[in-house]
Formats: C-alpha cells, structure tokens, sequence
C-alpha cells in the first residue's frame, strides 16, 4: 500500500526528500486542470511536508499518449535528470505530480520512468499518496493506475476521433489556426469548442503577397517585405521563411475551402477578402500555378549530399537548435551553422571526419554497441544469434557465386558460373536471406542496417565499402542516406562554441544509444521536404 505524505518520515526515517514537480496537460484550459495550477497543487504538498522543490518539470498543450505527435521535452528532461544526477548524500527523492495520468497515458511511458525511479531509489507521489517501487504492492498498484490512464486515453481519443469527423463532414476547421485568420470558440460542458474562425488584421497581407507574387515578385523579396512590415508579424514571433510562405500561398484554406478525405468541401468561414469574388479565385489559380510549374524547380535533385546537416545539434542553443548547411562562399569552406541564432559553426568535412571516425570505434566494442542496441533478454540473444548465422551464412554463398559469375577459365572457354546458374542461386538465397533479417528485427527491434554493422569484423569495411580483393569482390559502402540514418539511431551530436583554442573533442560532446544525453526520438524541428531540400545541398 501506498504511504501517507504525513508519515513518509516514520517509514523512511533518518533522511532528508527533495521532490521534483511534474505538471503536463494535452488541453491546457480550465480552472484546477492547467499545469500551472498541477505545479502549485505539488508546491502546496511540499511546504506542507517540509520536501525542498529541487527542480520543477511542465509540458503543457502536450499529449502523453501513444498517439502523441510531439515529444515531451519535460518528460524527457526528468527521465535525464533522475539518470544522471544522484541524489545527495542523506536525501530520497519524490517526483510529484497531480495524477498518475500527468505522467503517462502510454504504458511504455511507465515502463520507462519506472525503471529509472527503481535505479535511483526515487519515490514516486501522485493523488496525494507516495509509492515505493522497490515494493511489490505499490509496483503492481502503480502498474494497474498506469493500465487506467492507458484505457482512458483510449477511449479520449476514440471520442476526438468521432468529433473531429463529423467536424470536417460540417466544414469546420481543423490543426492550427492559420495566418490572417483568428478561430472563435465556445464552451460547452466546461470544453472549449471550435466555432469556425474570422479574418483578422493579417488577412490583408495575405491578399496583398498574392498580388505582388502575381505581379512578378520573388518569395525572397515578399518575405523582406513581410520583415518590414510590424503589422505583418506571424504569430509567437517566428519569423518568416520562404518555405512558409510557399505553404502560405498554396493553402486553399484562404479560399473558404477545407481538405477532407483529399477533397476539398466548403468550409464554415468566408474567404480572404479579395479572394471572395471570380477575380480574387482566378488570382489564386494563376499564383497557384506558377508556383507548381515545373520549370520553377532549381534543384538539381533530393539525394541528400550532407552527412550532419539537420542532425548535428546546436549545443549552447539547445536541442531545438539544429545545425544546417552553409555554402561555401570566398574563402569561407562549407561550413555547418546553428540554424536559430548562427553562434556555433564548424567546417563541415572536420565535423563529419569526428563523427565516422568515433561512430566505427563505437561498433567496433562489439560488447558495448550490443548491450545499447540489442536486448538483454537471453532468449532473444539466443533467437538473435541463430539469425544473425543464418544471414551470415547466405551473405558469404551469394558472394561466392557472385565470384565465381565474374572468373573467366580460360581452360574451359568459358566463365567458371554461368549467368543462369547464377540467377537460380540468387532467386533460392535473396528470399531467404530476406526473411532472416526481417527475423532479426522482429527479435530485437533493430533495423537490418544496425545489425550489419553489428555483425561486421570491420565496421569501416561496411560504412565505406572495399575494392576486389583475391577473396572478396567488390563491396559498396553505405549511401549518405544510409549514414544519416545510422547517426539518427546510434548518436546525438552537439556543438558548441569554440572558446579559445579549443580543442575538438571539447567542441564537439557525442551521446551515444544508453549514455545520458541521446535522444532517441525525432526532433521539434522535423526533416520536412524543405530540410531534406536542404540537407542535400539543392534547397
């Protein structure tokens, strides 16, 4: 059972607590509900008990579902905390929330905070009730708290699923409010509703970018003149990009019209005015096709060129901060800079050299590499290993024949395996192989790329590929792509500034899969077409 806040002293006697506060809602709206009043409820609580706030953690307007879009910078932030600062000596901790569902509506979210409260012998407090992990009782009462808010997130999400279908059948609108319009809400039963949205003060500059665009106006130079203009300002200060400008002038949204099941129905709201009349439509249809003509393209191609644009991270900005590519311009070298405020840079060929150079010493220590990646249970090893042999076994016969197709005898006049023979062996093996590494990855959850490199003697041999050996043939190496995705899953890479002469390895700090600090998980900042635009090189 649980302890009372009152009596944590007489069962856990001769230390100090210190609490860590965590307040989350996905709806930040309502007296008693929003995370500001969850952070007072806990302080309350402690000054109540005599528990020092340590650090206070909110995400607010955010999801802790398994259907959650965005990630739980704050969540995260605690896991990280509790993992890699102890406790002081003679001090149990409490992580304190207003409910168990604060903290998770995802059962793997549980498992996770769990497993660092068990490590860190950290105390776990919510409903005004405090719950030791180490014990039996508390761990399967907590387990069954985190099943219920599972079950009502559930059930949550089948209502906002039914509600925001027949919203769309209405017309009404849908994601975030868009530029030059403010949405109008009502509440009914204590929850705020959408009503349909209004034009307000910015709507005329979307009406106005249209026309200069129609005019003969470059994105470029419209965004200077959006800059310049105070009134025109986007909402929350982001500033205007090109990018969100092509959106902005692409979306039929303006046009009254709301997209439902790829077709555009009438919406709710009235048309920017200007667009509201056959002159204002047509304008739209021209600017529309001039920015989807074809020969407006300047790109030369979306293979991405760039080995850590978009994944290194900017360290002294902050993991929203990501690191983008920077032409080559004079005597300035291709560089990487933070893409927020451009106070870190580095050349981008030393960048990439410390990154390959550290990530194949990483899956070289076979022992660590495989304990961050692979898990730990000995029948998955077991299950793992008779695969990885199979694969390993197949890999080498393909090879072989492979070989074999490329050797002339010049004895017998002819190649040393035929073309067919050798089509028969690849249409017997490809299959096989095939199903053993997607055997592999449903034991372990690691992709067949990883796990090459896993399983390579060499990981470079694998990353860069090789020449033809007496032995070997051919092997390519791994593409960019490739490559990014293998940083993506094994490696976070921050920057930071060059203080003095600095060295490398005190500019550049690697976090890698297991170690305080990785994320594994997608950034705030996502690799959208324009990113990879411009990861490659082409944007």
């Amino acid at each position: 059972m649980p302890y009372a806040p009152e009596y944590l002293h007489l069962v856990v006697p001769g230390v100090t607590f210190e609490a860590l506060l965590y307040g989350r809602n996905s709806d930040d709206f309502g007296a008693g509900s929003s995370v500001t009043d969850q952070l007072a409820t806990g302080r309350r609580l402690c000054d109540t008990h005599n528990w020092a706030v340590r650090r206070e953690f909110s995400d607010a307007d955010m999801s802790a579902s398994r259907h959650a879009r965005k990630i739980r910078d704050e969540f995260e932030a605690l896991i990280d905390y509790l993992s890699a600062e102890p406790a002081p000596v003679g001090t149990r901790r409490i992580v304190v929330a207003f409910q168990a569902s604060r903290y998770y509506r995802d059962l793997e979210a549980y498992v996770r905070l769990r497993k660092v409260l068990r490590a860190t012998g950290t105390l776990l407090c919510y409903n005004g009730q405090v719950y030791d992990l180490s014990r039996r009782d508390d761990l399967k009462a907590t387990a069954q708290h985190a099943i219920d808010a599972e079950d009502e997130a559930e059930g949550i999400r089948d209502g906002n699923v039914r509600t925001a279908l027949f919203q769309a059948e209405a017309g009404m609108p849908h994601g975030k409010s868009i530029y030059g319009y403010t949405r109008t809400y009502q509440t009914v039963n204590g929850r705020k509703r959408c009503t349909g949205q209004v034009e307000d003060d910015r709507g005329q500059y979307v009406y106005q970018a249209m026309q200069r665009f129609d005019a003969g106006h470059s994105l470029r130079a419209l965004v200077r003149w959006l800059k310049e203009e105070p009134a025109a300002a986007r909402l929350g200060g982001k500033p205007w990009a090109e990018d969100y400008l092509r959106m902005m002038l692409l979306n039929r949204a303006y046009l009254g019209e709301r997209l439902h099941r790829d077709t555009y129905i009438k919406g709710v709201w009235k048309p920017i005015k200007g667009l509201d009349s056959p002159e204002g439509r047509a304008l739209f249809n021209r600017v529309t096709a001039k920015l989807t003509d074809p020969a407006r393209r300047t790109q030369r191609g979306t293979e991405v060129k760039h080995l850590m644009s978009y994944l290194g991270l900017c360290g002294e900005c902050g993991d929203h901060a990501v690191l983008r590519y920077l032409a080559p311009c004079g005597t300035r070298k291709t560089t990487l800079v933070c893409k927020e405020k451009f106070d870190t840079s580095i050349i981008e060929d030393v960048l990439d050299a410390y990154v390959e150079e550290a990530l194949l010493a990483w899956f070289s220590d076979k022992e660590t590499a495989r304990a961050a990646l692979v898990p730990a249970d000995d029948t998955v090893k077991e299950q793992a290993a008779a695969a990885q042999r199979l694969i390993n076994a197949y890999e080498e016969q393909l090879r072989e024949a492979r070989a074999e197709a490329g050797e002339y005898d010049d004895v017998a006049g002819r190649f040393k395996l035929s073309s067919a023979s050798l089509a028969a062996i690849e249409s017997k093996l490809e299959p096989k192989l095939a199903a053993e590494r997607k055997k592999l990855q449903s034991f372990t959850g690691v992709s067949p790329l990883l796990l090459r490199l896993l399983a390579a003697g060499d990981p470079e041999l694998v990353w860069n590929g090789h020449p033809a050996t007496a032995d070997q043939p051919e092997e390519e190496g791994l593409t960019v792509e490739q490559k990014r995705e293998v940083i993506r899953k094994v490696v976070t890479v921050r920057l930071y500034k060059a203080k003095g002469r600095r060295e490398l390895d005190e500019r550049v700090r690697l976090s890698f899969a297991g170690e305080p600090g990785f994320r594994a998980r997608p950034l705030r900042v996502p690799e959208s077409a324009h990113v990879q635009a411009v990861a490659s090189g082409t944007g």
